[in-house]
């Protein structure tokens, strides 16, 4: 059971990843070049916002208050949000707007890194529905509010 929890812990966020890749590679080009620009611009955005969410809470890694060892080893620094699970989740949130189906397996697999991170200790649930709160609310504005200014661009018209 531990090594279940080590791999969703650790490796998961790769499957996540390539499964993504791979729902790129088989979009037609015009998707392939939304997908890239809206990635390019919701996982930073993600990121810094989170990084940002950090400074105002902090949240005390489980293995540290309780003083025991992880199933993974990880500096005791602050636990929120989770970056595993800010990266798959945001990952999965990119793919949801463009195919539900996939983007809501992917989501699943997002948590069960979440989970896994959880069950290996060293994050608590809040860091994890930190991650995934980051997630959707700023994919779903970058979706929503940025992409449409920028496929209308001009320079995204004369460039892609």
């Amino acid at each position: 059971m531990n090594d279940l929890i080590i791999f969703g812990a650790t490796n998961l966020i790769w499957f996540i990843i390539i499964i993504a890749g791979i729902f790129c590679l088989l979009q037609s080009r015009k998707k392939q070049k939304e997908l890239i620009i809206f990635i390019g611009i919701s996982l930073p955005i993600i990121y810094i916002v989170a990084k940002i969410g950090s400074l105002f809470y902090f949240d005390t890694r489980p293995f540290v208050i309780e003083n025991f060892v992880p199933l993974i080893a990880h500096a005791p620094d602050n636990g929120f949000p989770s970056d595993h699970t800010l990266l798959s989740s945001a990952v999965a949130m990119v793919i949801f707007f463009y195919n539900r189906k996939i983007g809501l397996l992917l989501l699943i697999l997002a948590l069960l890194v979440g989970l896994s991170r959880i069950l290996a200790g060293v994050h608590h649930a809040t860091d994890i529905f930190g991650s995934l709160g980051f997630a959707i609310i700023f994919s779903w504005l970058v979706h929503k509010y940025g992409m449409p200014i920028i496929l209308q661009s001009k320079i995204y018209k004369k460039y892609f």
